[in-house]
């Protein structure tokens, strides 16, 4: 399989294509293309008139949004375990990962994924929201799944995959946002334990050498020296 991406600093989408082939150690060749430059889309309109990463190339099939992305590994790959095998947690899994995938304007326009820097914002009423929508869901969901795992459904799923960029978000704004808002207990607990699973670490290490600038993603004022 090839997974072609973007800069890891600061793709979101690409991180959840790349989290569920790495999580779960498949073998796969990792394709970067820097971001919003000519290059980059037109290299990407070869594979996808839509011209957005990730893109993943397995065999003769090329699937190009992230959650079909997860949806295929699992069918294809992982014999169906990137979701909950009970019928009811799987449900709810997806019903998750889709509010993810969909929802969040807030969060998304206004704390873009920008792994290596920690910045000062200032939060709308619409991001606020969405942060305590996040934090309901993950409290409630480790309350729920406690005794089967440390992840948001005991084992690790693709609702997990499709928040891994909200953890780097976080880590990046939350601190020094002007809007006083913390996680709870649970939520940072897992926020903290996604932040050291290894997949995760090697993105982040990744992130953090690269030099290039997305100036539309340098959101808010930099913390520190």
């Amino acid at each position: 399989m090839e997974l072609i991406i973007g800069d890891k600093n600061y793709s979101s989408w690409s991180l959840r294509g790349w989290m569920m082939l790495a999580a779960w150690q498949l073998p796969f060749n990792e394709r970067k293309l820097p971001l919003l430059t000519d290059a980059f889309y037109e290299e990407l309109e070869q594979y996808n008139a839509a011209a957005k990463v990730p893109i993943l190339v397995d065999g003769d099939v090329t699937v190009w949004d992230s959650l079909a992305i997860c949806e295929y590994i699992s069918e294809q790959h992982l014999q169906g375990r990137g979701w909950p095998e009970p019928p009811a947690a799987r449900a709810q899994a997806r019903a998750v990962a889709a509010e993810m995938h969909s929802g969040f304007s807030g969060v998304r326009g206004e704390m873009p994924m920008n792994c290596r820097a920690k910045r000062r914002i200032t939060l709308s009423e619409q991001a606020r929201k969405d942060i305590q929508r996040i934090d309901q869901l993950w409290q409630q969901l480790r309350q729920q799944y406690a005794a089967q795992g440390p992840w948001l459904f005991g084992q690790f799923s693709i609702a997990d995959v499709m928040f891994a960029p909200v953890v780097f978000r976080f880590s990046t704004y939350l601190p020094y946002s002007d809007s006083g808002i913390a996680l709870s207990e649970l939520s940072q607990q897992y926020a903290d334990n996604m932040t050291r699973h290894p997949a995760m670490q090697q993105w982040l290490h990744d992130a953090l050498k690269e030099n290039t600038t997305v100036e539309e993603d340098e959101a808010g004022e930099p913390v520190g020296g």
